[in-house]
């Protein structure tokens, strides 16, 4: 497991997936807020991709995270587009609601970039979310990404278009807390 000062990352259990599915995937707004896809029902006894982990892919990693307190499932992290020639990728995060507006955020983009520029080796990551994703900025600028631009009208989301907000993280800006 991977461990930041609140949270850890670890790998996907199977008894976390019902939980996931439930909390984040069953959620249609929170769902089209989070996925690039449109969303679309998935019955339970269902493969998902969103939720399952492929061993064979070499481009997506995919954590559940969790408490470091009590071992608590508060959500789902993704380094994503792992490129390892130009040695970039992507981050991303779902928590639960009951786990949003405790910190947990920022420690698992600290933990991400650990990941990402340590073990990987990776020299870029980079992060896409909404603009109105106050909670997902503030996180990615605390652990030091830049506002790189305005994707404007890149997302349709339940019924309209918004902006995207692109940021990025080279690992020499990269200053990583005690823990990541």
């Amino acid at each position: 497991m991977l461990r930041g000062e609140t949270v850890g990352l670890r790998a996907r259990h199977e008894e976390d997936i019902p939980v996931l599915r439930a909390e984040l995937y069953d959620d249609v707004v929170n769902s089209s807020r989070a996925d690039s896809r449109p969303w679309r029902p998935v019955s339970p006894t269902a493969e998902d991709p969103r939720l399952t982990v492929d061993h064979q892919d070499e481009e997506t990693v995919k954590f559940s995270v969790v408490e470091l307190a009590g071992g608590t499932l508060v959500g789902g992290a993704t380094l994503w587009g792992v490129d390892s020639h130009n040695r970039g990728a992507h981050i991303g995060l779902n928590l639960l609601p009951s786990a949003r507006g405790k910190g947990y955020g920022t420690d698992v983009v600290a933990v991400l970039c650990r990941y990402g520029f340590v073990v990987r080796g990776l020299r870029r990551l980079q992060i896409e979310t909404l603009a109105d994703n106050a909670a997902m900025l503030r996180a990615a600028e605390r652990n030091g990404f830049v506002r790189e631009g305005v994707l404007r009208s890149s997302a349709w989301v339940m019924g309209e278009f918004v902006d995207e907000v692109l940021l990025g993280l080279l690992v020499e800006e990269w200053q990583p807390t005690s823990n990541a």
